[in-house]
Parts: C-alpha cells; structure tokens; sequence
C-alpha cells in the first residue's frame, strides 16, 4: 500500500497519522505533505518509530499512491483532489469542497459505504458534527424514518484549529495570573468562561454555514431530502469533543426500549445512559476515543412519535481523522 496524507501537519492530519498507525498500516509506505504549502517542505514527521519527510505535491502525485487522505483546507482540495484521481489514486477529502457535489459520494462506512461505486474517485468525508449525529439516528432512520430533527450542537475549540485551541489556553492562563491575554484571536469574543451561538460564517438567512451542514449533509448520507431539519451551532470552552442535544420526531411511533436496544447494537455507538447512577455521555469520555456517544434517551412528552437524546463524540478522531482511514479500510 501507498498512501498520502495531505495537510499532515495539522491538527487533523496529524491526527490521521496517529490513526493509520493505531489501525495496521505503520509499515506501509506513507507519504506526507502539508497543506499545499513549500513552507514545511523537508521537515520531518514522526510516524510509527520512523521519520517521514514532508514532500512536494507534484512529486507525490507522481508516485501515483493508492489512497490520498485530504485534511488541507477546501482550495487545496479544489486543486490538487483531481489530480491524484487523474493518476488512479482514490481520494478522501476531510474538507467542505466536493460534500455538496452530487457526483462525490458522503460517506459515514456504518451508515452508507455502499454509495461509493467503482468509478468515484473522490469521496467526501462529512463534517464533524454531521458524522456523529448521522451514527446516533441512523436505526431510527432506518426502521421508523425521521420526519423532523431539532439540534443544538456544544462544539469544541478543536474544531476551528490550532489557532483556537491556543487562544482559549493564552486566555485560560492569562485569567490565572491576572494578565492581558497575548495571542491572535481565532474568535470575536474571549471563548474561555464563555460561548457563543456562532460557528462557521452567517448566511443571509440568519443560519450559519456550519448549521447548513448539518442539514445538507444528513439529507444527503440518508438519501432522504424530506427529512426537515433545523440547527443551532454553539462553540464551547472545551478541547476535545463536540456535543449535540437533538429532539427527533419520527415518520412511524415506537417503543423507547426497542429504541435503546436498537441503538445500542449500532456499531461504533456507546449507549451510556443511566441517569440514577449519574451516567451519561460528556465530552471528557469521548476525547482520544472513535465511538459516538449516545445518552438521557427520553421520550418527547410534548409531541407525538418523537424522542430527545444527547450525542457526543471526539470531533478529530471519528469526527474527522478515524472516519476517513475507515472509508479507506472498507475500499480496501
């Protein structure tokens, strides 16, 4: 095997390397590249007890590898995505450049690996907020249909980048020594002690695209463009995992233990629900870990066929980093 990991420099890429190394594929050739930069041409990237130089582009598009995992940014996508196709090697591209495309398939391997046909050579890997919450329902979708989700999503500094992963750490710091926090911001406001209903940018109708997302792409994974949806995005102080309270109204009634037990059977979901001992998912359990949280399951008392539950999941490992080397290990 051959494989090229695009943008490894970065929280996600880097991530995808640790990822290929924990799932077998240490000892296969792996070529890395940052994000369609010469800026860290050269430099060297620790990878399974072994150094690996960071490489051009062009020269690792002409060694032609099997599979090119893309975390690099949607331009880069953009750009260099078909080229490697146009050399035989398959694509997964962690970004939002081609999700919308109807011609690249959406891909979470639970929930929909049979939209990938032989002739796509460049697959999407879903937002990171999408792919969990598209895990948690995919049993309700399947055996009883959704009519209507609600979301609020808790979504973790990770999920902007390094950049805001260090402001919310200068100002945690700066808090504890009663300084000015010196760090350039990756937020309008302070993020520590604080939160804020913004991710991603404002679209004219009010929504942001990170909401979009959430509504695109889970019509587009289930092959079901009637499902109505509607999302608030909440960024949180937290490092490591994103959280969704989602309110789901179903197309057919059901019963809340035949929910539970379906749910729980859902490969790479964790069914950690019991309120009386205090259980329930948090983001600190999911951090460094693939599966989908899922918990306080509870019927809505308020509106007929419909359920409440709470989804967590590391947004860099399964939200990002782990779905795209899964997409891979399925192909292969």
């Amino acid at each position: 095997m051959k494989i090229a990991v695009v943008g490894a420099t970065g929280l996600v890429g880097s991530e995808m390397l640790t990822v290929l190394a924990e799932r077998g594929f240490g000892r296969d050739e792996v070529e890395v590249l940052a994000a369609a930069s010469p800026k860290s041409e050269g430099r060297e990237i620790d990878f399974a007890g072994r150094k690996l130089r960071v490489q051009r582009v062009e020269d690792v598009i002409a060694a032609r590898p099997d599979y090119a995992i893309f975390s690099a940014g949607a331009s880069a996508s953009r750009e260099y995505a078909p080229q490697f196709a146009a050399v035989g090697t398959r694509v997964i591209d962690n970004s939002s450049a081609w999700r919308k495309d109807p011609q690249v398939p959406l891909v979470v391997p639970e929930v929909n690996i049979d939209a990938v046909k032989e002739h796509h050579m460049i697959i999407a890997n879903p937002n990171c907020s999408t792919i969990q919450m598209v895990m948690a329902l995919w049993p309700l979708e399947r055996d009883y249909g959704i009519r209507r989700l609600v979301i609020a999503t808790y979504q973790s500094v990770t999920g902007t980048g390094m950049k805001a992963v260090r402001q919310l750490e200068a100002e945690e710091q700066a808090a504890a020594s009663g300084q000015q926090a010196a760090v350039e911001r990756a937020y309008p406001y302070p993020i520590h002690r604080n939160l804020f209903p913004h991710g991603g940018d404002f679209q004219a109708d009010g929504y942001t695209t990170e909401e979009q997302k959430l509504v695109d792409e889970t019509r587009k994974i289930y092959s079901d463009p009637e499902i109505q949806i509607t999302a608030t995005v909440v960024r949180v102080p937290v490092v490591g995992g994103h959280s969704e309270a989602v309110n789901a109204e179903l197309r057919r009634d059901f019963e809340m233990e035949e929910v539970r037990k379906k749910i729980g059977e859902m490969p790479g979901v964790i069914l950690y629900d019991n309120p009386e001992r205090l259980e329930y998912p948090m983001p600190i359990l999911s951090h460094h870990r693939d599966e989908v949280w899922v918990g306080r399951l509870r019927r809505d008392l308020s509106q007929p066929r419909s359920l409440n539950l709470w989804v967590v999941a590391d947004n860099i490992r399964k939200g990002a980093a782990t779905n795209a080397v899964q997409i891979m290990e399925k192909l292969i």
